[in-house]
């Protein structure tokens, strides 16, 4: 599984035709209306705002009355041919004046979302970020047990604190012993 590097916008213009393509990075399905709603507000004036995404297990697109087929799945097409997840792509457009045709349209929609991609595909897995209190006897098979996890905090007192980000294939090495997930699905 992949997922973009950096949230990321672009623009190309296309026989008069203005594409603005923007591609984001989310890891919860709940995100991708208000995602949406945001980039409608922005450009209220645009003639079609097309989109895909998936996320998890969750897949949607839509043309917004661009001829059916032409936009929004390409743009899927797109995604799913580079592997990737947790990310939802947008295309607006500003008609120019020129009917592109679709074979033009479909392949316009396709190289925005294709230009944001250079350079910005990485692996990925999810992770869930926990809280273990441990005492000083533990401390070392925890350490073990969390092998490639990210540690991001320890506090040493009459017990010890681990904050760590551990991938979720991991997560099941700590059954025996008792940790507060603080955040679930990070995308490491």
């Amino acid at each position: 599984m992949k997922t973009i590097i950096n949230d990321l916008e672009n623009e190309i213009i296309i026989k008069k035709s203005k594409f603005i393509g923007i591609i984001k990075k989310t890891t919860d399905i709940s995100d991708i209306p208000i995602i949406l709603d945001n980039i409608k507000l922005k450009y209220k004036d645009a003639s079609h705002i097309c989109y895909a995404y998936i996320v998890d297990n969750n897949k949607k697109y839509s043309d917004d009355k661009e001829p059916k087929g032409t936009a929004g799945l390409p743009i899927l097409n797109v995604l799913e041919k580079n592997n990737l997840n947790y990310c939802i792509a947008i295309v607006i457009r500003y008609f120019g004046g020129i009917k592109l045709g679709s074979s033009n349209l479909l392949r316009a929609y396709q190289n925005t979302i294709l230009s944001l991609l250079d350079n910005n595909i990485k692996d990925c897995s999810l992770a869930t970020k926990i809280q273990i209190i441990a005492n000083y006897q533990n401390i070392n098979n925890i350490k073990y047990l969390l092998g490639n996890a990210i540690i991001t905090k320890e506090d040493y007192h009459e017990n010890i604190l681990i904050e760590a980000i551990v991938n979720n294939n991991d997560l099941h090495k700590l059954d025996n012993y008792q940790y507060k997930i603080i955040n679930s699905n990070i995308i490491i």
